[in-house]
């Protein structure tokens, strides 16, 4: 991927699209004032770059009937074929909506959504017990969610 450079109207540009990412160009130009083939052409740079990854619609988990989300922890045995595997195993669950390989006690933290508590045993049971390297895994359940959001925080850019 080709290094950027950003200045303060490609750190807007992305400021504005993290807020709304179906903005037409020429509402984008508007809102970062700019001309809408400049704005274009810096938009394309940014995601030549890799800057931009993708544009995606984010649901309401209710709304689709999925209103149980849970944190797991898990641990898993130390041979690397194992994390390779689990790795792999966690890429197509589709429960699973995120995953981080952490430091200290836990070796994965999964974020997951699930329909209700019998579904969320099922894929803990049968699924995520299941894998061949999983030594134990820990859940907590969301009771109340107090922010979520998916832009990146970008004032250190500004800062010279």
């Amino acid at each position: 991927m080709p290094q950027l450079t950003l200045d303060k109207t490609d750190i807007k540009i992305l400021q504005v699209l993290q807020e709304n990412g179906r903005l037409t160009n020429v509402e984008l130009s508007e809102r970062v004032a700019l001309s809408p083939s400049p704005c274009l052409r810096r938009l394309k740079q940014l995601e030549d770059a890799g800057i931009v990854r993708q544009y995606a619609a984010l649901l309401s988990p209710e709304s689709v009937n999925l209103g149980l989300q849970a944190f797991i922890r898990v641990s898993i045995s130390k041979a690397k074929d194992a994390r390779e595997d689990f790795a792999a195993s966690v890429r197509k669950w589709p429960e699973v909506l995120s995953c981080f390989a952490l430091t200290g006690e836990t070796d994965y933290l999964l974020q997951a959504f699930f329909t209700d508590m019998n579904a969320f045993s099922h894929f803990v049971l049968d699924t995520l017990l299941s894998h061949h390297g999983v030594q134990d895994a820990q859940s907590s359940f969301v009771l109340k969610e107090i922010k979520h959001t998916t832009s990146l925080p970008l004032n250190h850019l500004l800062k010279e």
